[in-house]
């Protein structure tokens, strides 16, 4: 490939919207210049993104003393380096309850945040706040398959409580006995089924 080729100097990439252009008006930033400030430095930590406009000669003294870490104590800059390994990721042991017995010690603080704009990764974000809803709500006891198939012809969920159980199986016997349908049997096989339902419920202990 000739890099020297008339095709290379025909590239022109498109600045980006946020960048000021690099004209021959606008001025080096630093104090007292006047010559053109054609060349972009970053303005350091907590400002990403955001750059200084310098001329060649001031662009070269603010490079050559620029330290991003500057007023950053070992621990922190330790913490960086090491959160720069995954991206500024949060992490966390396999294993371990980051919010009960045995969790994890704080990380050195921090002076930069991750970008996390719905906060699910802040302890007072709203993955946090749904995680402590589901740890407040009563956790509901998982039963067998016959259980709920019994409250199930009683017309019941796995969340009735023994009173519903009760007036629902009273409701059903005076709906579906002959003696409230005039002698009608058929719905007899239907009054056997709620008995039978209910019978497996007491044996659970649940009526």
């Amino acid at each position: 490939m000739d890099l020297n080729s008339r095709l290379f100097d025909s590239i022109r990439i498109k600045p980006s919207c946020d960048e000021p252009r690099a004209t021959a008006e606008a001025s080096c930033e630093s104090p007292g210049c006047k010559n053109p400030g054609l060349y972009r430095a970053p303005k350091g930590r907590k400002a990403e993104g955001q750059y200084w406009r310098f001329c060649m000669d001031h662009v070269r003294a603010y490079n050559a003393s620029y330290n991003y870490f500057d007023g950053m104590n070992d621990a922190a800059v330790q913490a960086y380096q090491k959160d720069a390994l995954i991206g500024h990721r949060p992490t966390w042991a396999m294993g371990v309850n980051r919010t009960g017995p045995g969790k994890p010690e704080p990380e050195a603080t921090r002076d930069w945040a991750y970008v996390d704009p719905l906060g699910i990764l802040r302890a007072n974000g709203v993955g946090e706040k749904a995680r402590r809803a589901r740890q407040e709500e009563p956790e509901q006891p998982r039963r067998s398959a016959a259980v709920r198939k019994a409250l199930d012809v009683l017309g019941l969920d796995e969340t009735a409580d023994t009173a519903g159980i009760k007036a629902q199986y009273k409701t059903l016997v005076k709906r579906f006995h002959p003696d409230a349908n005039g002698g009608d049997r058929s719905f007899e096989e239907r009054l056997r089924d709620i008995i039978r339902a209910h019978d497996v419920l007491r044996t659970a202990g649940l009526c």
